[in-house]
């Protein structure tokens, strides 16, 4: 079970690359259910997710390099790529940052994992956050993968 709150950014924090990050890109060959291939540095991984906005069932399955490339060939829409950077935002909580590549750049998006409902519905998100687009559909990547969305 995946359980998050997902914030737009309209700034980035300053020394971003002092933290911990990974480069992904990602490509969906389904999006109701979602299925998701993703390749994060030198690993590879298809994701099943299911409905839902803060909490959905989410299964990742190793992928080969092989694997991920045939299926890459597959994909539908557009594949995303971005930088993820890992901030540090209590003892038990991670910030995921999300910097996004073309046709996105610009977008920023921080999402906040929780190991229950009710934690995440405790959160008081950094002030330095903008909104909060945990209930909206247009900020999904699943969303963003399918045509280029104006998110300005």
């Amino acid at each position: 079970m995946e359980i998050e709150r997902k914030y737009l950014l309209h700034e980035l924090p300053d020394n971003l690359e002092q933290y911990p990050h990974h480069r992904i890109e990602q490509g969906y060959l389904c999006t109701a259910p979602v299925v998701r291939i993703r390749k994060q540095d030198d690993s590879y991984w298809l994701t099943y997710k299911g409905s839902g906005m803060m909490v959905r069932e989410e299964y990742n399955l190793p992928l080969t390099e092989d694997a991920y490339r045939h299926l890459k060939s597959k994909i539908d829409g557009i594949l995303l790529s971005k930088t993820r950077y890992l901030l540090p935002c209590s003892d038990s909580l991670i910030i995921e940052l999300d910097v996004f590549d073309a046709p996105y750049e610009g977008l920023w998006l921080a999402e906040v994992e929780f190991p229950d409902e009710a934690a995440a519905n405790r959160f008081q998100p950094p002030e330095w956050f903008g909104e909060d687009v945990t209930f909206s559909g247009k900020y999904h990547n699943s969303t963003l993968s399918k045509y280029p969305v104006d998110f300005h």
